[in-house]
């Protein structure tokens, strides 16, 4: 693969490997009523019990978040020296025994709380594989496109991570369809986990293909020329730090979007609104399908009108309809309701996410592209949407309020409003 003629093999074994990285990282939010029921049972005779099984398992879900900055650290810097392919080797491999852990997993009722430990183990380990998973791949990407396409080479990124939310969903949808919620509990549970564990060895065959770019070749030679370029990365970091915080407000309206908007739909619909679970489900697959096909036409725009009206746009629509659409949802629950909310969000959403991670990245040199997309993205989603689903639970206990998610959201994308209005356009043009 090359700058000027990149492989599409390569460029599909990108996506493939990223969606499955994410997909292995994302199903324990999509499961999150049934793990919480599997390995936090519920005592009818304590009050809240329920809402404090919640509250357990999207603290396990957010202790995974920890893990990532390291990854990012540790495995940024891996492929900002050794190579793109060879940090996105090695992340999936770790994904591969972290969610091994997941699937044969031993459940509350047959050892107590060496359960939520040994999950707690699996969840830190996929944090720090996944930790490591977007600076490379997108860089990689980016660094592929040649320079007319950069923008719909960068929106491979976000629709790899769709396509596993899609799978996620679907996986959710076909389980819950087939089997009762006793059954689930009682171990059809761990077929979710089990697909991942089937397509983990598939992921790392498939980028055995990968090839560096030429952009990328390019740093290394004048490395092997001049040691002392290894120093810049630390001088992008330090020298860099306003578009550090631009790329901080970015990623927090795509984190709110993605582990709000979307992954804590079904928890939210199911435990909250009371809604059919099965039925949640098969809302999150649409509006998952239908964001498949926005998020490359939002990367095909970007690369033929102005990246930045782009972005303002999609997150000037997505904080006009939030507050309106949520509280029409709540005030009266139906899955008709949950549709059009669902759907509404979801186009808005997808059409930010599809233009953001170009825009994300080419705020930062080749040298330290990976580094420094890893650490930002990283850093910011442990703070914005590691706990994300463990505090909307929490304020909505603490409140009674089920408008909840609705406020979270519209603090996250209001931050990435105000970050897209200090872009300027010599900090996004293609290198």
């Amino acid at each position: 693969m090359s700058a000027k003629g990149p492989s599409t093999k390569g460029v599909i074994a990108i996506i493939i490997g990223n969606m499955l990285e994410w997909f292995d990282f994302s199903i324990f939010a999509f499961m999150t009523p049934i793990i919480s029921a599997v390995f936090f049972p519920v005592d009818p005779k304590i009050p809240g019990s329920e809402i404090n099984s919640i509250l357990a398992t999207t603290a396990i879900f957010g202790a995974g978040f920890l893990m990532r900055p390291i990854g990012a650290i540790v495995l940024g810097l891996y492929g900002d020296k050794k190579g793109r392919k060879a940090a996105l080797m090695l992340v999936m491999t770790l994904m591969g025994v972290s969610i091994a852990l997941m699937t044969f997993a031993p459940t509350y009722t047959t050892v107590g709380m060496l359960a939520p430990l040994v999950i707690l183990v699996a969840r830190l380990l996929q944090g720090f594989s996944v930790g490591g998973e977007f600076g490379p791949s997108t860089a990689l990407l980016i660094e592929a496109a040649p320079e007319n396409r950069k923008g719909i080479y960068g929106s491979w990124q976000m629709t790899g991570q769709v396509g596993s939310f899609l799978l996620s969903a679907a996986l959710g949808a076909l389980l819950t369809a087939i089997f009762t919620k006793e059954q689930l509990v009682a171990g059809a549970w761990r077929l979710a986990f089990a697909l991942g564990l089937v397509i983990a060895p598939i992921a790392v065959y498939i980028r055995k293909s990968l090839v560096e770019t030429d952009e990328f070749q390019a740093i290394l030679r004048a490395r092997a020329a001049s040691p002392t370029t290894d120093l810049g990365i630390a001088q992008d970091l330090r020298h860099n730090v306003h578009r550090l915080l631009l790329g901080c407000g970015l990623v927090t309206a795509s984190t709110v979007s993605f582990w709000v908007a979307f992954a804590y739909l079904q928890t939210f619909a199911s435990k909250t609104l009371q809604l059919p679970i099965h039925e949640t489900f098969v809302v999150q697959t649409v509006s998952a399908l239908m964001m498949l096909g926005l998020v490359p036409l939002s990367g095909f725009l970007s690369d033929r009108f102005n990246r930045k009206t782009i972005l303002v746009l999609s997150l000037l629509g997505y904080v006009v309809v939030t507050y309106p659409l949520y509280a029409w949802l709540t005030a009266a629950p139906s899955v008709a309701k949950l549709w059009v909310v669902e759907l509404t969000v979801c186009f808005f959403m997808a059409m930010f996410i599809g233009t953001y991670c170009t825009v994300f990245a080419l705020l930062y040199p080749t040298r330290s592209r990976s580094t420094s997309l890893s650490l930002v993205n990283n850093l910011t989603v442990l703070v914005t949407g590691g706990f994300a689903q463990f505090i909307v639970t929490w304020l909505i206990k603490i409140t009674g309020s089920p408008m909840a998610p609705a406020y979270y959201m519209l603090v996250g994308v209001a931050l990435g409003f105000v970050a897209t209005l200090f872009l300027r356009k010599e900090m996004i043009a293609a290198p």
